[in-house]
């Protein structure tokens, strides 16, 4: 309507231009040239109209800091980018906007906001903002964590909840957790009074218990070191790869070219994963018809083997969907938990009161001549405080995951358009003032049962370590299990102090994971009453 009533106007007076234009008298100049600054206010004041009118009723996009063209905001972002984006917010707002190459970002740091994303919109912020090097890696987005909103997701997402994570099959996995935690403990048992590196231990050890749940005790001897040697360095360089700044990413129109070889280097990994476990489902599948009969075995790899052989159209899953799954648990599940268990150690030590506490409630649980089993943890209250303020105070994904909307919505009073990068400042807002008292002091009585009901559900936008919504973490349940079971042993098996002349830093280096800047270490000394208990 506005096109149709636009052009009449223009015809109308460019017909009424052209005839005073065409006069006899040609010598009246500046009669002409009033006419003509005439037209021409007229016509821009006409387009502006018209713009104006086109916007009324539409919100403005979020306020933020000026770019320059082409490659917007991204020479003033400092490294730290939780922080940075906690110093703008407190210039624009907790919604902000930023160009980051020629990629629209926002980024949000309040509740009130996480829940208009997160709870009011999920279903169309469902989607991921996908890095290419994770595209690359994953089969083309075929996993759970970077897949889109839609059927695969939805599949996989419940083959994982109802399947793989489900109280039986983490209870069937129960005996695959233990071995593999004792083990740790009699491997540290050989490092007592050794300075040992808390992180990289954690690292070894949550890796073997999540491949002892994967995929039982298939591969065993040299060959099982080797292959935990190898899944550490190949996991290690593909989240290194996710936190390289991507030109692809930055400039979406160039990654066709892939000018930095990152996402060669993912698929490559992701090659390597696929060799291992191809090689072990082969293993699997060729032992089962040697014996004509099914493997007794609770991990991972048999109940999703079984899915895929009994073809309910409902659960069943290709092989590179499974493989994708697979992938999945290892890599989301590994340097999350051991960095969650280094901050825990390293809080704990800094407060030598609040490790001697947690000391007294495992002795008093478990005793000094037993070792800590899974049914202990409900009643160690004050480690589930202390790990519940680890989380809080460091959240490991400083940022979550990003999100991208499948449509234009409004937030907050501002206008998101499709395709934005969505970040949530998971770290501000659990140290937002106005959400928590004394944000910046480690109190983990604020978690503490009967002055409130805390959990991991994101019912709650003020404490968001795994998300909310849709798109939250599908393992909290053995995560929150394994984190809380290897932590407990460790406290109860062994005392621990720094080395002569150390403190303990407690400062970040910013990643897809928020590590130690530098690594934790410690001194184990056997605290059980009988060294056998070690064994």
């Amino acid at each position: 309507m506005i096109s149709n009533g636009g052009s009449k106007i223009i015809s109308v007076v460019y017909e009424g231009y052209s005839w005073c234009w065409a006069a006899k008298n040609r010598n009246e100049n500046f009669g002409r040239t009033l006419l003509t600054i005439f037209v021409a206010v007229f016509l821009i004041s006409w387009y502006t109209w018209l713009i104006k009118k086109s916007r009324k009723g539409k919100f403005p996009l979020p306020p933020g800091p000026r770019g320059l063209p082409l490659i917007g905001n991204l020479p003033f972002l400092e490294p730290e980018l939780h922080r940075c984006f906690a110093k703008l917010a407190k210039t624009y707002g907790p919604i902000m906007k930023l160009r980051i190459g020629t990629k629209l970002c926002v980024v949000i740091s309040s509740p009130s906001i996480a829940k208009e994303v997160l709870r009011d919109h999920d279903t169309i912020f469902a989607n991921r903002d996908v890095p290419a090097a994770a595209l690359a890696a994953t089969y083309g987005g075929l996993d759970m964590v970077w897949s889109p909103y839609g059927p695969n997701w939805r599949l996989l997402r419940k083959v994982c909840v109802k399947e793989m994570m489900s109280n039986k099959s983490i209870h069937d996995c129960l005996a695959l957790r233990q071995r593999e935690v004792r083990r740790m403990i009699a491997d540290m048992y050989g490092s007592i009074e050794t300075p040992i590196k808390v992180g990289d231990r954690m690292y070894l050890a949550v890796m073997n218990v999540i491949m002892n749940m994967i995929w039982g005790g298939m591969i065993k001897g040299e060959e099982k070191n080797r292959v935990e040697m190898d899944f550490r360095k190949v996991v290690g360089e593909l989240v290194d790869l996710l936190v390289i700044p991507n030109v692809s990413d930055l400039f979406p129109i160039l990654s066709r070219f892939d000018l930095q070889g990152i996402q060669r280097k993912s698929k490559e990994l992701s090659l390597w994963f696929d060799r291992i476990f191809k090689s072990i489902i082969d293993q699997r599948l060729e032992g089962e018809g040697k014996s004509n009969k099914k493997n007794e075995s609770n991990d991972f790899l048999h109940i999703l083997l079984q899915l895929k052989e009994e073809g309910d159209p409902n659960t069943s899953l290709t092989m590179n969907q499974l493989k994708a799954l697979l992938m999945d648990v290892v890599i989301g599940g590994t340097d999350t938990t051991a960095t969650t268990i280094e901050w825990a150690m390293a809080e704990m030590m800094h407060r030598p009161e609040m490790l001697r506490k947690v000391q007294e409630e495992l002795d008093k649980v478990v005793g000094k001549d037993n070792m800590v089993e899974e049914s202990h943890l409900p009643k160690l209250h004050y480690l589930d405080s202390v790990v519940k303020e680890v989380h809080r105070l460091h959240a490991v994904l400083p940022l979550l995951l990003p999100h991208c909307p499948s449509q234009s919505c409004t937030v907050a009073r501002y206008s998101v358009p499709k395709g934005t990068k969505i970040l949530l400042n998971i770290w501000a807002i659990h140290r937002d003032p106005n959400a928590w008292d004394n944000p910046l002091e480690f109190q983990p009585e604020r978690f503490m049962e009967g002055t409130c009901n805390w959990g991991y559900n994101g019912n709650d936008m003020r404490y968001l370590p795994f998300g909310s919504g849709r798109r939250m973490c599908a393992g909290i349940p053995i995560a929150e299990r394994m984190l809380m079971y290897i932590l407990a042993s460790l406290l109860h098996s062994f005392e621990w102090r720094l080395p002569e002349g150390t403190e303990v830093d407690l400062s970040e280096k910013f990643g897809v994971v928020l590590k130690k800047a530098t690594p934790l270490v410690a001194i184990p000394m056997p605290r059980l009453s009988k060294s056998e208990l070690y064994v």
